[in-house]
């Protein structure tokens, strides 16, 4: 019968060898990440590795990330952001590790405060975190209107005189990064500043005015603050083509006499029909009063003999018994 000792010793060399095996698939597995990681300057346990296999975490793309940020020389630490607990915790929550990194390193190098939190929480929120980076260093131009958004090429303004311009802008912007989450995107901006310039050119006196200080539109606009609680920061608008359209003063004008002619031969009309009606109601009267005066004069003869009966009207013939008397 074995000894205690020696179950002891034989238990002890299964765990050892347990342990050994483990350690060798494990090596197997990530050893060459593991050395990766270390060679670079971002070493990391081999426990945790076998940790975020068990979680499911793509430790390939975790490590790059880590490797990528110090070489960048960015301290992999909780100050930073860029740790590797928090670089899982964002790819468990469908983040993008790669490009919030990239956006990290873009803005260091560009002297802007981006820390990994507010990266990750754009990211999350299904913004472009790189390109908001990219268009903060290089602002981008927006047309308006853009094209993408409307079938039409210009803007359409009248001004006090009634002359139509029609009027293309650029928009230069950067990204906003205090305001990316839940700011109002470029469709916001472009309609802002299409409302501007079309308010603006309405308040000139004449179209010359606009065609000779074009740059007054644009400061115009621009003292609107047209940014407010967006996702960009105004830099400039340039007024890009200024084109002269209609005379829809002079059409309107042209309409409003039509339709004032029209409503003077209405009126017209009306009084015509009016003095016929009154005219044959006239007539019509004519005929009652002939009527009544044609039965006037027919008991005109019957009064008179009515009165010689009587003898209340004497004869004026000298030849008569009743003359003289």
């Amino acid at each position: 019968m074995p000894s205690i000792l020696t179950i002891l010793l034989w238990t002890g060399t299964a765990f050892g060898g347990l342990f050994l095996l483990i350690v060798f698939f494990a090596f197997l597995k990530f050893g060459a990440l593991w050395f990766q990681a270390l060679t670079s300057g971002a070493p990391v346990k081999m426990v945790q590795l076998i940790a975020m296999q068990l979680r499911r975490v793509d430790a390939t793309r975790v490590i790059k990330a880590r490797i990528m940020a110090h070489q960048a020389g960015i301290q992999s630490n909780e100050k930073s952001g860029i740790a590797t607990q928090n670089l899982e915790a964002h790819y468990l929550a469908g983040g993008d590790i790669d490009r919030v990194t990239q956006a990290i390193i873009a803005a260091e190098r560009a002297n802007i405060d981006l820390d990994f939190d507010r990266a990750a929480a754009i990211d999350v929120a299904g913004r472009a975190v790189l390109e908001a980076v990219k268009t903060s260093v290089y602002p981008r131009v927006i047309e308006c209107p853009d094209r993408s958004f409307t079938d039409k090429s210009t803007l359409s303004a009248i001004s006090k005189d009634g002359i139509e311009l029609r009027v293309r802008a650029r928009v230069t912007v950067r990204t906003n990064l205090d305001q990316l989450i839940g700011g109002a995107t470029e469709e916001t901006i472009i309609a802002r500043v299409g409302e501007g310039i079309i308010t603006s050119i309405g308040s000139s006196k004449d179209y010359l005015e606009v065609m000779e200080t074009p740059d007054r539109i644009s400061k115009a606009v621009l003292d609107r603050a047209l940014d407010s609680n967006t996702a960009f920061e105004i830099v400039s608008i340039d007024i890009a083509d200024i084109d002269i359209g209609d005379n829809i003063g002079a059409r309107l004008q042209a309409d409003q006499a039509e339709a004032d002619t029209r409503v003077a031969q209405a009126l017209a009309e009306k009084r015509r029909a009016e003095a016929v009606a009154v005219e044959q109601e006239n007539k019509a009267k004519v005929v009652a009063n002939q009527a009544i005066l044609v039965a006037a004069e027919a008991t005109v003869p019957l009064a008179m003999a009515e009165a010689f009966k009587e003898g209340n009207i004497a004869s004026l013939d000298p030849e008569s018994e009743g003359f003289g008397r």
